[in-house]
């Protein structure tokens, strides 16, 4: 298991980097050290991997485009692929881990197309309804579900026959998942209509954050209008285009004082910042920082 104390995205994208993942074997396990993260906010990013993870310690709160779930230590989930999603931990004296299975779904099926790919692992990844499944120990069928997630983790990459050991445990926990969502792929629910929109605006805002770039330049990327572009980040992100970009634009920032040796007031230009001071004063708002304690600090 690879610990990670931050997350990487694919350049120009929110696609979220996995680093060690191979194709032939699509599947990593990760512990997070949340408290170890440079800020608790962790950026809205996907990834094609299914996700299964367990909270080891502390609390993490999750928000995709139409749900908001908190997980404390103990409590678990499922996020469907490519989904948009954001987690904050919550600060606690322990500090916040959490122990994460990221697999291509194939990995159960065998191969994309085949009659248990489309009886099983299709009908719960193309649900555009269902984001996140909660799972709580206090349910007793989503306690032992829970168990089985934790110990998937105990499997050990030196054995003999790991991957036929780590593939049939994880196809045991998919099964138990299609129970508990079963209802939830029969009932009436609405769609996500803009996934395509928003995540085409989200790479024109990376590919052009250090320009003076307008709302409409941002809607015309995914060829909606300004109205539709506020509301569909609305709906997805929960804030203005205005909000994301510049959020983006101080992450950008905060990225080049740790790993660059630049001028503040030049990463402030670089970052798309129109005065040193007013991205100071934004800095400051976001990190709790000025952009040179923040660099002395690292």
């Amino acid at each position: 298991m690879k610990c990670i104390q931050g997350i990487q995205l694919i350049s120009g994208s929110n696609e979220e980097l996995l680093p060690d993942f191979q194709t032939d074997f699509p599947y990593i396990a990760t512990c997070a050290e949340l408290y170890k993260y440079l800020s608790p906010e962790i950026p809205w990013h996907w990834h094609s991997t299914a996700e299964l993870f367990y909270m080891e310690k502390g609390q993490l709160e999750y928000t995709t485009p139409h749900g908001k779930w908190r997980f404390e230590a103990g409590m678990g989930g499922f996020l469907n692929p490519n989904v948009l999603h954001t987690s904050k931990e919550i600060k606690s004296r322990e500090g916040g881990i959490q122990l994460l299975h990221l697999f291509e779904p194939v990995l159960i099926s065998g191969e994309a197309g085949n009659r248990m790919d489309q009886k099983y692992v299709r009908p719960l990844i193309q649900n555009s309804s269902i984001e996140m499944i909660p799972l709580s120990p206090e349910e007793p069928a989503q306690a032992e579900l829970l168990k089985k997630i934790r110990q998937a983790f105990t499997l050990s990459e030196k054995d003999w026959g790991y991957e036929f050991k780590l593939r049939q445990q994880l196809t045991d926990i998919w099964m138990e998942l299609l129970e508990i969502a079963h209802p939830l792929m029969e009932s009436e629910h609405p769609g996500k209509t803009s996934d395509k929109e928003i995540k085409e605006m989200l790479v024109y805002i990376h590919d052009h954050f250090s320009d003076s770039i307008s709302t409409e330049q941002i809607a015309e990327a995914a060829h909606v209008s300004k109205r539709g572009c506020f509301r569909i980040f609305q709906e997805n992100l929960h804030m203005t285009p205005g909000d994301y970009l510049r959020s983006y634009r101080l992450r950008k920032a905060g990225q080049m004082l740790r790993e660059g040796n630049e001028p503040v007031t030049e990463i402030a230009y670089t970052c798309g910042f129109c005065s040193g001071s007013y991205f100071g004063k934004m800095f400051r708002e976001q990190f709790g920082c000025t952009p040179a304690e923040y660099r002395k600090k690292l």
